[in-house]
């Protein structure tokens, strides 16, 4: 048996972390202990005691209980499962636990829906990903949703002691290690209790007498990142990234930019970076674009890990630059205009002049003082000024003095 099975815990007092699911008196505990058992979705990244608590619903419900893996079961064992449901010993109904459920396709999901509906089913399931996504929403609309998060070092270490006792037993050896050094395990699992108890056992059959803290730092030291490429570990990232360096914030912008980068996520953090230059410097700072275009060009060059050198100074410059959303926001205005209908009609004078009835009464601004010459653009049923809103940064206050001072308009 994996050590990690032999430390799950019995009891929701056993398990690490998740206090606000299972300490006393909380809302899901609660639910659980009264015997009324709804159909409930686990999400939250691996490690944190989905299955566990699972497994504990289920023996304090005194119901059947079946288990399944979305990643490798097909349509013909759910159905197994669901004939099961039918006969005497299963009267009152059982659970079912699906974990990994993101992976069942629609059908596969759909096939569940009767008999969760008329009870003979209480689904359990378990998803590393958004289950507002990812789950089937009629299935979704007939459960309850509940989070699980990473474990914090502190809850962890009970587990631990634990996991390194039974190595000890099982063994018959005797050796020590001291509660630093399982803390410096659990420093580095990143919240992933699976994770730490698997360092722990590595770290014991790579030591003699005593477990070395030094040694279980090495083990662990990149066992906490987690960066799923193709999940929300992914987006969540990259969107924390942009809004850290929108909020003008270079050390929270330079510690995503490590947690992407040591994730060997090169691509993303160089695309990201193009668009927050664009998007949200801007025309506060626009020589920024080019200067971030070429630290993204040096980057994909040269590769990881070097590319974390420029790609830092361009997060910095990004992070301590002044913002401006105004070009992001009047395009998007004026894409809100196009698609409801306005603005189809070009002013005869901008058509193409080389149709046979052309109006030639477009007035060349070259041929006029400062190259300037009033006149208007914009269709007939869309006003000046509807999509622009200059900026209040110093670039674009310059800007729109020379745009006053063009068409003649004074302050009030």
């Amino acid at each position: 048996m994996p050590l990690a099975d032999k430390v799950r815990p019995k009891s929701f007092d056993e398990v690490a972390g998740q206090r606000h699911l299972l300490s006393n008196g909380a809302p899901f505990r609660r639910i659980i202990e009264s015997g009324h058992l709804p159909s409930l979705v686990f999400h939250g990244p691996p490690g944190t005691g989905k299955t566990t608590v699972a497994e504990i619903v289920a023996k304090l419900s005194g119901r059947e209980f079946y288990r399944i893996n979305a990643t490798v079961a097909t349509l013909s064992d759910i159905k197994d499962i669901l004939s099961v449901s039918h006969t005497i010993t299963a009267s009152d109904g059982i659970i079912l636990y699906i974990d990994e459920i993101q992976y069942f396709n629609k059908k596969q999901q759909q096939s569940l829906l009767e008999y969760v509906e008329d009870g003979r089913v209480t689904l359990i399931s378990s998803t590393t990903e958004n289950p507002f996504f990812s789950l089937y929403p009629a299935l979704l609309s007939r459960s309850t949703v509940f989070e699980f998060k990473p474990v914090e070092p502190n809850d962890m270490l009970p587990a631990l002691r634990r996991a390194f006792d039974i190595c000890n037993e099982s063994t018959g050896m005797n050796k020590l290690c001291s509660d630093s050094t399982l803390m410096a395990i659990a420093n580095g699992c990143g919240g992933d209790v699976r994770k730490g108890i698997g360092a722990l056992e590595n770290l014991y059959f790579a030591s003699e007498c005593e477990l070395s803290e030094e040694l279980a730092r090495e083990l662990s030291q990149r066992s906490g990142i987690r960066f799923d490429r193709d999940g929300n570990e992914h987006y969540d990232l990259l969107s924390a990234f942009q809004k850290s360096i929108r909020g003008s914030d270079p050390d929270a912008a330079i510690f995503y930019l490590a947690r992407i980068l040591e994730g060997g996520d090169l691509i993303s953090a160089c695309r990201r970076l193009m668009i927050i230059a664009c998007e949200d410097i801007g025309l506060a700072y626009p020589s920024c674009i080019p200067i971030v275009k070429a630290c993204v060009d040096i980057a994909t060059s040269v590769g990881l890990p070097e590319a974390s050198l420029p790609l830092s100074d361009a997060v910095v410059l990004l992070a301590t630059a002044p913002k401006s959303n105004s070009a992001h926001d009047a395009y998007f205005a004026a894409a809100t205009a196009i698609n409801s209908g306005r603005g189809r009609e070009i002013p005869s004078y901008l058509r193409d002049t080389h149709r046979p009835d052309a109006d030639t009464g477009y007035k060349y601004p070259h041929s006029y003082p400062n190259h300037y010459v009033a006149q208007r653009y914009l269709p007939p049923d869309i006003k000046e000024g509807e999509f622009y809103k200059f900026g209040d940064n110093k670039n674009e206050r310059a800007a729109y003095e020379y745009y006053k001072l063009l068409r003649g308009i004074k302050d009030k």
